[in-house]
């Protein structure tokens, strides 16, 4: 056997050594010759035809910037999903606790708060997304100004409720 009809070694490395790419396996299809068919590529073209609709086009980022990215969407919808079950539970629980005003507007709050939180997570996502295929700058966070304020804005009932609460 002459050296190029061997594949390059990958042995050690996992890598392709110099001189091109490593042969597919036997019995697999690689897209060309007389095996390739058009509906194998459909899934793929289907998806960048998506992707390009939906993110803006641009180029594809670094997989950990985009898992990163992901991991943060997935704390705010965490983050939402507490307020929501907050709500939930200050309507449920509090009966003797709060007035009936009281414990109707803070379970509102909270789950409003939960609302924005959820929908503006996925909106937050998908510019961080765009921004990082066009190589832009980050937009700023919308979603934390407004979590902040509507915390601060439960925690103000709260505090008014327990000042002229009666001992």
């Amino acid at each position: 056997m002459t050296a190029h009809e061997e594949g390059p070694d990958t042995s050690s490395t996992g890598r392709e050594a110099p001189g091109g790419p490593a042969p597919a396996p036997a019995g697999t299809d690689t897209g060309t010759g007389p095996r390739a068919t058009p509906a194998a590529d459909e899934p793929d073209r289907s998806r960048r035809r998506i992707s390009a609709w939906a993110l803006g086009g641009g180029t594809e980022p670094d997989p950990r910037f985009t898992l990163a990215n992901e991991r943060t969407f997935l704390a705010w919808i965490r983050t939402s999903l507490a307020m929501v079950a907050g709500g939930i539970a200050v309507e449920a629980f509090t009966l003797e606790l709060f007035t009936p005003e009281v414990r109707k507007t803070v379970a509102v709050l909270l789950l409003l708060l939960g609302l924005v939180t959820g929908g503006g997570s996925f909106f937050r996502w998908l510019n961080v997304e765009r921004a990082m295929r066009r190589q832009a700058p980050l937009p700023l966070p919308l979603i934390a100004p407004i979590l902040a304020a509507g915390g601060a804005l439960v925690a103000a009932v709260l505090i008014v409720f327990v000042i002229w609460r009666p001992a």
